[in-house]
């Protein structure tokens, strides 16, 4: 039987939803709209998603040329472009730093994000690659929500490195009975599926459409989706629905398809 410290208040929400999006910047893609920002159709669509916790990629902090080029370009950094008035709480981990800006991964989270941490697991200067982990205060828990943004390395050997990295920082700062996710742009396409067992085994975590399906979700090119790239790992919940948004719409917004998943808290 549980102790009382680790027993969700009465009342508490019991359930959390989770997407996971690779956004290429802000830009569309395809060739009938090359280099066309789609921030505003990327905020509608987030919207309709209405998740708790949206886990971005590849988010543009500051681009002065962007922002002097295109009229409809946001004042606001595009994570609090994105975030608005439906997500109050965000955090940005700047990676890639240039001339005209930066751009790295961001959390957004209608519960409060305490704190967080940006670690540097770049395996090279030409690739720069952070992991983004989050602390949040989700009401009436009796422990924090550990949530970790990640977008891995194109080279195998990088994604080993990182995927180690991340691991070794779980074991260090994540209480092994508090609730975890992992998400993010994981550049596994590999029919081994290297990071469910370097990271997820190890830490008794699971993919949430490896638990629904059997495998991780097709989601790269967005417009007919072929290799799994992006995934949800989560500790201390049951899996109730998952999904992939792809079609032209979602074509037209980034090569990644968005993943969501609706979450339950395990008791305990």
């Amino acid at each position: 039987m549980p102790s009382p410290d680790h027993v969700v208040a009465a009342g508490a929400p019991l359930q959390l939803s989770v997407a996971t999006y690779n956004i290429h910047k802000g830009f569309s893609v395809t060739p009938l709209f090359a280099r066309r920002p789609t921030l505003h159709a990327l905020r509608e669509q987030l919207r309709l998603l209405n998740t708790d916790l949206v886990f971005l990629q590849e988010v543009v902090g500051e681009h002065t040329v962007h922002a002097a080029r295109h009229l409809d370009w946001p004042v606001q950094s595009q994570y609090e472009f994105l975030a608005d008035s439906l997500w109050q709480s965000h955090a940005y981990g700047k990676n890639a730093v240039y001339d005209a800006g930066h751009h790295g991964n961001a959390v957004l989270s209608r519960y409060p994000i305490t704190r967080w941490d940006n670690e540097d697991v770049s395996s090279h200067r030409f690739e720069r690659r952070g992991l983004l982990h989050c602390e949040i205060a989700v009401s009436g828990w009796p422990q924090t929500l550990h949530c970790v943004c990640v977008h891995l390395a194109l080279t195998a050997r990088g994604r080993g490195l990182q995927l180690e990295r991340l691991r070794q920082r779980i074991e260090r700062l994540v209480p092994p009975d508090a609730p975890l996710i992992v998400a993010g742009d994981f550049n596994d396409w590999y029919w081994r599926h290297r990071a469910t067992h370097q990271l997820a085994h190890p830490l008794n975590m699971h993919e949430v459409f490896e638990l629904a399906g059997g495998a991780p979700a097709r989601s790269y090119p967005a417009l007919l989706p072929v290799l799994r790239l992006d995934r949800i790992y989560v500790r201390g919940f049951s899996v109730r629905e998952v999904r992939v948004h792809h079609g032209r719409r979602w074509g037209r917004i980034s090569d990644h398809a968005p993943l969501t998943a609706q979450l339950e808290r395990l008791p305990g």
